[in-house]
């Protein structure tokens, strides 16, 4: 049995983007849990989730936050598991500063980051880490793989077939 993902989320307000970061790992049979934790205003409680997220079960964490995006590397300097951050777009600058916020870590605490609002992406890359040390998992990821190059493979085919009717 693989071992969980935590998807943190500074707002509720994120979730109508993180939720398909939960669909993703539901998709692979990935257990999970979702929370809404903020890097300002509930410190504590994120760093206390960071810190005791190994031994209560987890291997992976995403996080999300817009805007000065702190969250995910609050929870990246309080553990040792992977983290993810997905920087979620804003009003002000199209989420930019949170892109920044979240992939400019200093040395020794990184935070994997994917793009704006990438929460599918976040989900997938989770879950090709815990197929590290996970054959089912592993095999699963190969089979989406295969499966959207056959998707390529047809559409390109279907365009050929439109090119060569005109």
């Amino acid at each position: 049995m693989s071992k969980k993902v935590a998807i943190i989320m500074g707002s509720d307000s994120d979730f109508p983007i993180v939720k398909s970061a939960a669909a993703e790992l539901k998709k692979y049979g990935v257990e999970f849990e979702c929370r809404v934790m903020s890097a300002h205003r509930t410190p504590a409680e994120a760093c206390e989730f960071a810190s005791n997220a190994r031994k209560n079960g987890f291997g992976v964490i995403i996080c999300a936050a817009g805007m000065a995006a702190h969250l995910a590397g609050v929870v990246a300097g309080h553990t040792t598991l992977p983290v993810i951050g997905i920087p979620m777009k804003s009003k002000a600058l199209e989420g930019m500063d949170a892109l920044l916020a979240t992939v400019m870590m200093p040395p020794g605490v990184p935070v994997a980051t994917v793009g704006i609002d990438g929460a599918k992406n976040a989900a997938v890359l989770a879950v090709q880490m815990l197929a590290i040390s996970d054959e089912t998992l592993a095999e699963k990821l190969a089979a989406e793989k295969k499966a959207m190059a056959d998707g390529v493979i047809a559409k390109d085919k279907a365009l050929q077939e439109q090119v060569a009717a005109l």
